[in-house]
């Protein structure tokens, strides 16, 4: 499984290219402020979200999505990677795929951010992943006494190509849960290779890897993480650990409550997964 909704203002323009192969690319990036209930508050959070949209789709689009232009976006989030030109090894980017994308009605208020973008206050960001642990899942505590646990899932994409061949690429997704959920999700004791299901947001985040290095990409801030029963093996019961999300889309925000535009557009799906013909 893997769905993602987004309401969201496009920051800058979009940029249309073409690939080698005379496919159009439509990239633009997202950004909004998502309602999230931090220590007992209700904070506004903000995030940035790399889309792109491919096709005659992007043809289309590209004259009307402009600075803050609010959209609603129905897709997957994938990962691409590729190889550093500069010889750094490989490297990857966790970025949207829109499948759908409605322009939505209406006046939106809009904030600035100090790089000269903007953001969609009461946007949206939301993710439905279905994948298997890549490593056992590990729960610290902050400095600050709270508990989060990090784990990464493996979610297969399939897609027939042009000869008719089936094809499958996986998508590696960062994920962090937080405080009770983490605790609870913990005591199930998590292992690399099981099959777990995963509701939250994609959240643009700088950390530092087990390496130290400074990284900067997107994770997913899980709201709910439930463990499945794998395949193989004795049956376990599922593991949840659930808190309901509050966001502006979730809860009624301006964002969701005003109607789509008419006319949207879907992509052709068939041109979704020429990776060797998209990274350059």
């Amino acid at each position: 499984m893997n769905q993602m909704t987004v309401v969201a203002a496009l920051t800058r323009d979009a940029e249309l290219r073409y690939t080698p192969g005379g496919t159009a690319v439509l990239e633009y990036t997202l950004a909004g402020e998502r309602a999230e209930v931090r220590g007992g508050e209700v904070k506004q959070v903000p995030f940035y979200l790399a889309m792109t949209t491919l096709g005659k789709a992007a043809e289309a689009l590209a004259e009307r999505l402009k600075q803050g232009t609010a959209i609603l976006v129905s897709g997957t989030l994938v990962q691409e990677r590729w190889d550093d030109p500069q010889g750094g090894g490989k490297r990857s980017k966790v970025k949207g795929k829109a499948l759908r994308v409605e322009e939505l009605a209406g006046k939106f208020e809009l904030v600035q951010d100090a790089g000269g973008g903007v953001r969609l206050k009461g946007g949206s960001a939301l993710v439905a992943l279905g994948g298997n642990l890549t490593r056992d899942a590990e729960l610290r505590y902050t400095p600050a006494g709270e508990a989060v646990m990090t784990f990464s899932i493996a979610v297969n994409e399939t897609w027939t190509d042009s000869q008719g061949q089936r094809q499958e690429k996986p998508h590696y997704f960062e994920v962090e849960l937080w405080r009770e959920q983490a605790e609870a999700f913990a005591a199930f004791a998590p292992k690399k290779g099981q099959p777990v299901f995963v509701e939250g947001a994609p959240q643009s985040q700088t950390w530092t890897d087990r390496d130290g290095n400074k990284r900067s990409g997107v994770k997913v801030s899980a709201t709910n993480v439930i463990l499945l029963k794998g395949g193989d093996g004795p049956a376990r019961e599922g593991a949840p650990a659930h808190q309901p999300a509050t966001t502006g889309a979730a809860r009624g925000g301006r964002a969701a409550a005003v109607a789509p535009r008419a006319g949207s557009l879907d992509i052709d799906q068939g041109l979704a997964s020429s990776e060797e013909d998209l990274l350059f």
